[in-house]
């Protein structure tokens, strides 16, 4: 039987997932176990095809949309997948990123027990990521939430030999549990007022009612916090700072990089398709969060010296800089919005990856005691350089581009100047600790045991360098990715097609 095109991408996930223990098993037995790190290595990169081809599929589909119902159960009671160009961005994202770590994983997790059972937690919350954005009602988006969520946890908690990463991941569990809870809450009012779990059924419901209820604002506001305690907004971020440091430096990647993305993605798709500006006036809400969000992570990242907890608060800080699109609610915004998205998953998870490679060879997080470390590695150090000057926003790095849209369509939008003026001003404060990062890893020549580093391994550098060029590639020459968050935006903000994909299947 053929599995449908849509479903492609998760299952080849899955199915690694499934496969890597008895991969591992039978590596063990020939005395190469390196074939499971192939072999997990190449399940990511099948995935990423898949999606690939899923996109063509997309594109010459009418409406740009591709609806599957699960065996055979359509709308507005069935399991629904329903994939248009942002969900393809986001699958995209999400099988690069997890493609870059598995790679810088073989030789970073080398030392460490039970690999069967990490790359077999990486391929599934992968998978779940992609199934959330391929969902297209809210019985098959918590079932893939939940396997993202699950996986994550057992992935932050991974090392168990030390207190540190089981008490990281025992909070991240207790506060996204909560989270999770909200937004169960609201789904299950949500079906008391529609009579559906599926998204177009439920969009249509509520856009028929004559206004917008107070039930409809509380249940819009539990969705906000729910899926705003995944994607850290302020002040619901505490969870992050812990789970960084703890996580392995791959993890951390995929934390900053993609995980908390899966939470913008939630709320936008929400926010636009279920609760659009034209009914409920949430702009000016989202703006204030964003404000919020983006100072609280710039004021704590300057007090930091664990490297990974200054990346974790930058993290925070530039979730509040993609939600000022969302926040401005146009074509523009969104536009932004999502080619941050993409511009801080590969500045972000090469910044973490650096990261990982400094603490490979130095067995520290601290910033002072990696002093002059950057004379010993000069690759690590240049790369993590141009991903730190891209969050900045330095021109010609592709961070500058997609900010630079992000706060011209919060100016251009009537009454929100201010969140323009908050978006400068914070982009200025990063740059103090960004600086101190790089000045104090080249500033002095290495000393003592640092004098005696070399550079990371080649399996290390690789995702790194690839992810570096890629950030100079579309500072200089967006136009491929920035036409492609354009459509995805356009797709969001006019979700007609979308719904009459799912509607006309019946």
């Amino acid at each position: 039987m053929e599995i449908p095109i849509v479903l492609q991408p998760i299952l080849t996930l899955l199915a690694a997932a499934i496969l890597v223990p008895v991969i591992s098993f039978i590596g063990k037995a020939l005395k190469s176990e390196k074939i499971r790190e192939i072999f997990a290595v190449s399940g990511f990169i099948v995935a990423f095809y898949k999606v690939f081809i899923l996109y063509e599929a997309v594109m010459s589909t009418p409406g740009h949309v591709i609806k599957y119902d699960l065996s055979g159960y359509g709308p507005p009671f069935g399991v629904v997948f329903t994939v248009d160009l942002l969900s393809v961005f986001m699958a995209f994202l999400f099988c690069g990123l997890g493609t870059m770590a598995a790679i810088f994983s073989v030789r970073y997790m080398e030392e460490d027990s039970g690999l069967d059972k990490y790359y077999a937690l990486l391929c599934t919350m992968v998978a779940g990521m992609v199934g959330v954005v391929f969902a297209g009602d809210f019985f098959n988006f918590f079932v893939f939430w939940e396997t993202m969520c699950i996986s994550s946890y057992v992935l932050v908690a991974f090392r168990t030999g030390r207190w540190e990463p089981i008490e990281a991941g025992f909070k991240y569990l207790v506060m996204s549990t909560f989270g999770t809870l909200l937004v169960l809450y609201a789904m299950s009012l949500l079906y008391g007022l529609t009579g559906t779990l599926n998204f177009a059924y439920m969009a249509q419901a509520i856009s028929s009612t004559s206004a917008a209820s107070p039930v409809l604002y509380f249940i819009l506001g539990l969705m906000i916090v729910g899926f705003g305690v995944s994607a850290s907004i302020a002040p619901f971020h505490t969870w992050l700072p812990d789970a960084h440091p703890a996580a392995p430096s791959p993890i951390s990647a995929l934390l900053s990089g993609v995980v908390i993305k899966a939470g913008v993605y939630a709320l936008c798709r929400i926010s636009f398709l279920i609760f659009p500006l034209i009914h409920f006036h949430w702009g000016i809400l989202i703006g204030i969060i964003s404000v919020l969000t983006m100072t609280v992570g710039n004021i704590l990242a300057l007090w930091q010296n664990d490297v990974k907890r200054l990346l974790a608060y930058s993290s925070i800080a530039q979730i509040g800089y993609i939600l000022v699109g969302v926040a401005a609610g146009t074509q523009l915004g969104l536009t932004g919005t999502i080619f941050h998205i993409f511009n801080h998953a590969l500045m972000k998870g090469a910044a973490f990856l650096c990261a990982g490679a400094f603490i490979y060879r130095a067995e520290t997080r601290m910033l002072h005691e990696l002093s002059g470390i950057g004379r010993r590695m000069p690759i690590s150090t240049i790369t993590l350089s141009i991903a730190l000057f891209g969050l900045i926003g330095m021109p010609p790095l592709n961070g500058f581009i997609s900010k630079l849209i992000l706060f011209t369509s919060a100016f251009l939008s009537p009454g929100m100047v201010w969140l323009a003026v908050a978006g400068v001003v914070n982009s200025a404060i990063s740059a103090a600790y960004y600086l101190r990062f790089i000045v104090v890893l080249i500033r002095h020549e290495p000393a003592g045991k640092i004098a005696m580093f070399k550079e990371a391994p080649i399996t290390m550098l690789a995702p790194i360098c690839v992810m570096a060029a890629f950030i100079i590639l579309f500072g200089i020459w967006p136009q491929p990715i920035l036409d492609f968050a354009q459509e995805a935006a356009a797709s969001l903000l006019r979700p007609e097609a979308y719904i009459s994909a799912v509607r006309g299947g019946l």
